[in-house]
């Protein structure tokens, strides 16, 4: 479907209610794919998400020679022997920030040349620090531009003793480092620099996976780790719901006083964006100040209800997001400002939401533009719940992580016009 195409909400008229069960963790599927490819025997992943992100995951493991079977919609067979091969072709992988992270660090372990490349979107997401984290160790990568794409001539191991890098930086380089640090000849250590420690929950995934598939890794301080060269065995391993995709139906449900049985405990999920759900539970009251820097991917669903608060919302911690899909701090302002020019502006890194709860019920036409991303085009579908006239462009961008998203909404009682 090509991304001329675009869907207008009709706003609700009555609570959503019904049963809307997230699919599985981005985070956790592709973190379970590459460990289950690097380790030797057959895993058995559950529970798994299906979508762009993880298929460019499963493809470019199987070009370098790990059996993937998939019996159903949510399972994967990872059948692997320790080793990962050169390509034959260069990795393409969309814009899955992920797969590319998670693969350049893997690429070290591979006795040969990987080229990782990605999309126009990924070809403008910055990789540079993670190639000069690679290059201190000794490893041959290099970047032309900062940005995918990234050729790694690997010898098919390193024998490094100590990685640092800056922890203001994208977890996804750290939790790389780490998944590739267990392929060592000799213990590593990986320390973070600098004041600003970013998403540190999605690197507790990252170890906490690592376990699972037989890795010994201990946290020996708040920034500091040691791996040891133990390389990965093979494991069944089930994924939890996705966090991200769940922080949209409980916005949708206090935004319409509904009630959504995503079929898992709120408390049951374990990934960094689950503490959105105190601060959304306190909507139309939420916090003057939301600190992003532990939930990014949940800043969007935040910013747009924060447009129906009754007070305004500053959002900090969240210059990461300029570096995600797209710069979603501009995304975001840009698509409130859309549908009121008083609506939200940038300040630095930070971005303030004037919010009115007198919006809902109002006749505000807007076309939002995603800019290809799916997180944009799920939140922004929030606002169409109460606003009139919310229209979203390139809609199918959200099967990079939420294939069904439409189709769940509906179910809910959710109805579309335009659709084209």
């Amino acid at each position: 479907m090509g991304t001329d195409k675009k869907l207008t909400i009709i706003p609700v008229k009555a609570p959503l209610e019904g049963r809307a069960v997230p699919p599985g963790s981005k985070s956790i599927t592709n973190r379970a794919l590459l460990l289950a490819g690097l380790a030797k025997g057959t895993s058995r992943l559950t529970g798994a998400l299906k979508s762009d992100d993880t298929r460019y995951m499963a493809e470019a493991l199987r070009a370098m020679g790990v059996q993937i079977d998939e019996p159903d919609d949510t399972s994967f067979v990872v059948t692997g022997n320790g080793k990962l091969l050169a390509p034959k072709e260069p990795l393409f992988l969309g814009n899955a920030g992920t797969a590319t992270r998670f693969l350049t660090a893997a690429a070290a372990l591979v006795d040969g040349t990987v080229v990782v490349d990605g999309d126009q979107h990924m070809r403008k997401r910055p990789i540079g620090p993670l190639v000069d984290a690679l290059r201190t160790l000794g490893i041959d990568a290099s970047t032309a531009t900062g940005c995918p794409p990234v050729t790694v001539n690997g010898t098919g191991t390193f024998d490094a003793t100590r990685i640092e890098i800056d922890g203001g930086l994208s977890s996804q380089y750290v939790s790389a480092l780490l998944m590739m640090a267990a392929g060592g000849d000799k213990p590593v250590t990986i320390e973070l620099l600098g004041e600003d420690i970013g998403a540190v929950g999605y690197i507790d995934l990252t170890t906490s996976a690592m376990r699972a598939f037989g890795a010994k890794v201990e946290k020996t301080s708040e920034v500091t780790w040691r791996v040891e060269p133990t390389g990965y065995t093979a494991a069944d391993y089930v994924i939890e719901p996705d966090a991200s995709a769940a922080t949209y139906f409980w916005a949708a449900e206090v935004l319409t006083s509904g009630k959504i049985d995503l079929g898992v405990p709120n408390a049951a999920f374990t990934q960094p964006d689950a503490k959105a759900y105190d601060v959304i539970a306190k909507f139309p009251n939420l916090p003057a100040e939301i600190d992003g820097s532990q939930m990014q991917d949940a800043v969007p669903t935040l910013a747009v209800l924060a447009a129906f608060n009754n007070t305004p919302v500053r959002f900090v911690g969240i210059a990461n997001l300029r570096v995600k899909e797209c710069d979603r701090i501009r995304a975001l302002s840009t698509g409130l400002t859309q549908i009121r020019a008083d609506l939200a502006r940038e300040e630095g890194d930070d971005l303030i939401v004037n919010a009115d709860p007198k919006l809902a019920g109002q006749h505000l036409p807007a076309s939002i533009d995603t800019f290809a991303d799916h997180r944009i085009a799920m939140s922004f579908a929030l606002a169409g719940l109460k606003i009139d006239g919310i229209t979203i462009l390139d809609p199918d961008c959200v099967g990079k992580t939420v294939p069904a998203y439409w189709r769940m909404l509906a179910a809910l009682g959710v109805t579309y016009a335009n659709e084209s």
